[in-house]
């Protein structure tokens, strides 16, 4: 072999690895910049997680099933008052609230809460109650 031919195989080599060089610092990047966006991703949901911990313990007592937030207060009042069961549409019509299908679920959410507390019962699926008294 000539040199000249040793020294084109050598520039081929050479091309050829700086171009896969290349390639894999454009993947190492796009890598990087995922792991960078997860990272953001796993905070927001600590925080997430911490927030919601926080707002469940402000929402009940630990040591009895009381409800201290006022919207509780207020669907129990509303529930107090009732002579029969409600549904959550009928719930949010007596606070004066929209019932716009938000509205709607974020009330029957309170309600399921109230119902895994045993402050309330659901007597039909979606027809809420107060739970009667233990003694």
């Amino acid at each position: 072999m000539h040199l000249d031919t040793i020294l084109g195989l050598i520039a081929e080599r050479e091309a050829t690895a700086q171009h896969t060089r290349g390639e894999l610092r454009q993947q190492i990047a796009a890598l990087t910049e995922e792991a960078t966006r997860i990272d953001a991703e796993l905070a927001d949901l600590a925080t997430t997680r911490h927030t919601l911990r926080a707002l469940a313990a402000a929402e009940f007592t630990t040591d009895e099933p009381t409800v201290i937030s006022s919207a509780y207060q207020q669907i129990l009042a509303v529930l107090g008052a009732a002579t029969t069961g409600m549904r959550a549409k009928d719930i949010c019509l007596a606070l004066d609230i929209e019932p716009l299908p938000k509205h709607v679920e974020g009330a029957r959410a309170k309600l399921k809460r109230l119902v895994s507390r045993n402050i309330l019962t659901e007597t039909q699926p979606g027809i809420f109650t107060l739970a009667e008294k233990r003694t």
